[in-house]
């Protein structure tokens, strides 16, 4: 028995000794290889310091319309100029051993892989800021382990060629901040105005926030989303022990005033439009923000640089020099394809893309929208209710509301819905709006693609919810391109360094209107730049009518403190908003003419190489000569009329009556517009003098 025990007792001690001699062996050899590895990145050299490649906008006509660059080493500074609250801030929130590795965070590296294999992906990375700049310097961001592996290379050899301070500078140097600013410099005069070591702690902790995804932290896009990014990194700071709670609190309560300084040249095609394609790449696309910031990659916009450059130049000759904003969005109505943008008058003096991200009131540019849902609850041209000073009774009678006509400018008199909506009578639009229901233009809006919230109030018939200037601009191709609704589209394709398509799209339509409605709506309004249809007051775009040399149809819109125009041709709809950013209100009498101005103006030469084409009939419309007064049919003795377009079924069949043998002019409405009316008075209670 003892014999037995004996030999277990060896047994155990040869397997103790035979497992110390591997460890030992395997900890000879991770030590030799770790000589060896660093050794090797020793004699390698300094790497050298290259930038990432760039990315190129390409326009519709596949010709450059700009570059995006990453790495430019722009106003270098050393470490010592940079703002100590800079330095702290980043470390913190990037590598919080920075000072105490050799290039990788082993803790990190191993979180990281058990993580990755659990999840099955790349999905968590563990770079530190050396890696971080190896791999801005030389790699590409796929997320692979060779990449990672390679990107541990390039971190050991600049571990061993460069020390620490000299790594941090040249990643502050060279980070990425948005908008075109390379470096930490650069970023701190163009968000502040300041250089940067006389950044404040809310100031510092802003900026380091933003190379995480410069488009998407860019306080100057979306401040609350930045706010947040600097909440984070604030606390990262606390953690780290550089700061105390109250500190971090209070540098977040601190309000930040931004200068928009030092921007870098933009490209002098679409500026705003290739930040809104960079956002499209971050936000919808699912570009990953790091792959797009290495550079590399060719994006095919759906811009036109002759119609860009149009639109730009008709700005900036009409825009007074003021704090008065504008914005233009033209889109091709038959693909959805955005062929001109402009946020601003300039886009160095301010970036906010208020093309994409304004919502303003759009007035009576709302109305087409009500009067499609007209026509389509049994309304025709010729339909006449009266105009004149109204009161409303609304909130199931519980108030009182008196819309007015501009200017006061009222028929006393029936008029047809040609005539409303040429001349933009608002009693008109309110009578129609309570008489089908508040709920149906909101829901003709949001079909043909308006996605801002409507309501449903009385007022909706006047444009008094904000919308999107793209998206009116969006909303009037149904009309223009035969009731579908379409998908506003920015890039066709996006391809890498090697050639691969990483993203395709294809223009996206959805018959959602009638078309002989949307041809119907379309002729009336056709009816705002015609003369011929003057009466009590003058139609609404006589001012522009002799600027434009094709047929055109369209509705502008005003409030206090907005001025619209939105009006297409077959190939090309275009919405303009002008305004101001602030709460002041225009001098319509002076300013209330810049919108129809740019937008007659760009529409003309925008489309003066392409043929004067007109709006196609459907099937089963019929025209009729129609006296716009009345709604009747034109004969020799009431000749006064306009060709207007009729559901087939739906015309006016009852003739002008002859004029009184005295003289006096006779009363020609038609009884069924007269016992509607009274309908309306007797339904709805509404109406009260």
């Amino acid at each position: 028995m003892e014999v037995v025990i004996n030999r277990r007792v060896r047994r155990r001690r040869r397997l103790v000794r035979l497992f110390f001699r591997l460890l030992l062996l395997s900890l000879v050899l991770a030590a030799g290889s770790a000589v060896a590895l660093l050794s090797y990145t020793k004699m390698q050299g300094p790497p050298p310091l290259n930038v990432a490649q760039t990315t190129i906008f390409y326009g519709v006509d596949n010709s450059p319309i700009g570059q995006h660059h990453q790495g430019e080493n722009r106003h270098w500074v050393s470490l010592s100029a940079i703002d100590s609250d800079v330095i702290d801030a980043t470390i913190s929130i990037e590598d919080r051993r920075f000072y105490r590795h050799l290039g990788f965070d082993v803790n990190r590296i191993g979180g990281a892989v058990v993580a990755n294999l659990r999840a099955g992906s790349m999905a968590q990375g563990a770079s530190t800021l050396t890696q971080q700049y190896a791999r801005n310097l030389y790699l590409s961001h796929d997320k692979t382990w060779k990449r990672k592996w390679n990107e541990l290379l390039y971190a050991l050899r600049l571990e061993m060629n460069y020390d620490k301070d000299q790594i941090l500078e040249g990643y502050l140097n060279t980070v990425y901040y948005g908008h075109g600013a390379y470096g930490i410099e650069a970023a701190a005069r163009h968000y502040f105005g300041k250089s940067a070591n006389n950044l404040t702690l809310a100031e510092a902790s802003m900026l380091s926030g933003i190379p995480k995804g410069p488009s998407y932290y860019s306080p100057l896009f979306d401040l609350e989303r930045a706010k947040q990014r600097q909440a984070v990194v604030l606390q990262s700071m606390v953690t780290n022990g550089v700061l105390n709670q109250v500190e971090a609190d209070e540098a977040h309560a601190e309000p930040l005033d931004f200068v928009y300084d030092e921007l870098e040249s933009p490209s002098t095609v679409g500026p705003y439009f290739q930040d809104a394609v960079e956002r499209i790449l971050a936000e919808d696309v699912g570009i990953d923000p790091a792959l797009f910031e290495a550079g590399g990659l060719k994006v095919y916009t759906t811009l036109d640089p002759k119609m860009q450059k149009e639109a730009e130049y008709w700005v900036e000759r009409e825009m007074p020099d003021t704090n008065l904003q504008t914005a233009l969005v033209a889109m091709d109505p038959r693909t959805g394809d955005v062929k001109a943008l402009v946020g601003g008058k300039d886009y160095v003096e301010s970036p906010f893309n208020r093309a994409i991200q304004s919502r303003r009131q759009p007035g009576s540019s709302f109305k087409p929208f009500l009067y499609y849902a007209a026509l389509e609850n049994g309304y025709t041209p010729a339909s006449t209710l009266l105009s004149e000073p109204t009161t409303f009774q609304v909130d199931d009678g519980r108030d009182r509301w008196t819309p007015s006509n501009f200017n006061d400018n009222y028929a006393n008199d029936f008029i047809t819905l040609l005539q409303a909506m040429a001349f933009s009578d608002n009693i008109y639009a309110v009578k129609t709006h309570l008489y089908l229901g508040t709920d149906k233009a909101g829901e003709l809006a949001q079909r043909v693609g308006v996605e801002s919230p409507l309501g449903t109030r009385p007022s909706l018939a006047l444009g008094t919810s904000n919308v999107g200037i793209a998206e009116l601009a969006r909303a009037y191709s149904a009309f223009a391109n035969g009731g579908k609704k379409v998908e506003p589209r920015f890039i066709r394709k996006v391809v890498d360094a090697d050639g691969d398509v990483l993203y395709e799209s294809e223009p996206e339509l959805l018959q959602v209107l009638d078309p002989k409605l949307a041809y119907i709506t379309t002729d009336l309004m056709k009816g705002m730049f015609d003369p011929y249809l003057n009466a009590h007051t003058s139609v609404t775009g006589r001012s522009v009518a002799h600027l434009i040399n094709r047929p055109v149809a369209g509705k502008s819109g005003s409030t206090d403190w907005d001025s619209w125009m939105v009006g297409y041709t077959p190939q090309l709809v275009t919405s303009v908003w002008v305004g101001y950013d602030s709460e002041l209100k225009l001098n319509h009498a002076t300013e209330g003419q810049h919108a129809k101005n740019i937008w007659a103006n760009f529409t003309e030469h925008a489309l003066k190489d392409q043929p004067a084409l007109d709006f196609p009939k459907p099937e089963g419309i019929v025209e009729v000569k129609m006296n716009p007064a009345n709604g009747l049919l034109a004969t020799e003795d009431c000749p006064t009329h306009r060709v207007t377009y009729f559901v087939e079924g739906t015309e006016p069949t009852q003739e002008c009556p002859k004029p009184a043998a005295n003289g006096e002019e006779v009363e020609a409405i038609d009884e069924d517009s007269h016992e509607k009316e009274r309908f309306i008075d007797r339904f709805f209670k509404w109406f009260g003098h």
